[in-house]
């Protein structure tokens, strides 16, 4: 028995479900770990052809990772022993990580039913999948500069393959995206409404699977063609922003990008006064880690992204603002945080490097293993 998931498996489908309601189904190291063990086992499986996975409930698919507990292991470490990353901290990265890559090369069908909330470690978990569905409930961000963070779980890889300077934008910015915004910058491969979910699940079961996964992920893709036909997404606000989010392409530095954005004529659109709102009461730190992140990671392999991102969260949780920006949100909940430095002008370029300094030797590295013999990738 499982006790923060649930598993099934039918005629060749099998299903796990994130079974954490209350939380908005938010990852915690226990429910990674059993995500993963039940993938490695499936992967081996031959009555697996094919693998779902879905949030219980109806509100989420995932809202992330459980930060507050990452908060309380912090403040711990701080009395003990300040300047060093958590060990907690570093278990729920370490696995975390190691369960994204895992899906990213998955050698079977992955299914995501990515409805509802969709945050941080719900994106890191749907992005790698082969089959990325949203429904007209679907609301993803990438909101990690309120925090103090910054879009980890692959998002050096994923927002780096987004159309024009859109992955350097939502990093910055933490703009919401609608269903139609997910596929338009491949954050997602198919539109279904949310009351199609059970049809979506029974075709799966009634699919003629063969002993075959590339031939199997055929076999989704037309099933799921055929369930959407005739449902459009609606619009995407993020595509009739193209034009305002080209003028990003080419900046090459942070103020570059405030001077870009406050510059914008049409002083009533929502959409880009909510991003300037996000960036501009975000963690000046967070800002300029996201930048360099993108730069550094551009050409960077998987293995290599989440390397370095293991790194750079680690180093999170040595700096203050992390802990700072999940207190005031989450804790005190008094929206009031104090950064470290407090403006972005106070950054300077040995404050940003100290993110990126390596804390482990390339041997000594936690996931220098991470991709030694893995299948390969069916995408």
């Amino acid at each position: 028995m499982h006790q923060y998931i649930i598993c099934e498996k039918k005629d060749g489908l099998g299903s796990i479900t994130l079974n954490s309601e209350k939380t908005l189904n938010s990852l915690s190291v226990p429910m990674i770990a059993e995500v993963h063990a039940v993938l490695k086992q499936w992967k081996e499986d031959g009555s697996v052809a094919c693998v779902l996975l879905q949030g219980a409930g109806e509100k989420a698919f995932c809202a992330g990772g459980d930060v507050r507990r990452l908060y309380d292991a912090i403040l711990k470490q701080r009395e003990i022993a300040p300047g060093e990353p958590p060990q907690d901290c570093l278990d729920f990265f370490i696995q975390e990580y190691q369960l994204n890559y895992e899906i990213h090369k998955f050698p079977k069908p992955i299914v995501v039913w990515a409805d509802g909330i969709v945050m941080g470690g719900g994106i890191g978990l749907a992005a790698g999948a082969s089959h990325r569905i949203v429904t007209e409930k679907s609301k993803l961000a990438m909101p990690e500069i309120t925090i103090g963070l910054y879009p980890d779980v692959g998002g050096t890889w994923f927002l780096n393959k987004m159309p024009s300077a859109f992955g350097l934008y939502l990093g910055l910015t933490g703009t919401r995206l609608n269903a139609a915004d997910c596929l338009y910058i491949n954050l997602a491969n198919h539109f279904i409404p949310s009351n199609l979910k059970l049809e979506v699940i029974t075709r799966l079961q009634e699919a003629k699977w063969e002993n075959n996964s590339k031939s199997n992920s055929v076999k989704v893709t037309d099933i799921l063609n055929n369930i959407s036909t005739g449902h459009e997404p609606g619009k995407s606000i993020a595509q009739s922003h193209q034009s305002f989010v080209s003028k990003f392409e080419k900046i090459s530095s942070v103020s570059d990008f405030r001077e870009t954005l406050l510059a914008y004529s049409e002083k009533d659109d929502d959409w880009i006064n909510a991003g300037i709102k996000t960036f501009e009461s975000g963690s000046p730190s967070s800002a300029y880690i996201i930048f360099e992140q993108l730069k550094r990671g551009r050409n960077l392999s998987l293995e290599e992204i989440f390397q370095s991102e293991l790194n750079l969260s680690a180093q999170c949780t040595i700096h203050p603002d992390f802990a700072e920006g999940v207190r005031a949100l989450l804790v005190d909940k008094d929206l009031s945080p104090n950064w470290q430095p407090a403006s972005l002008e106070e950054i300077t370029k040995s404050w940003v490097e100290s993110y990126f300094t390596p804390l482990w030797k390339d041997s000594e590295h936690p996931l220098k293993n991470l991709g030694n013999n893995e299948t390969v990738c069916k995408k």
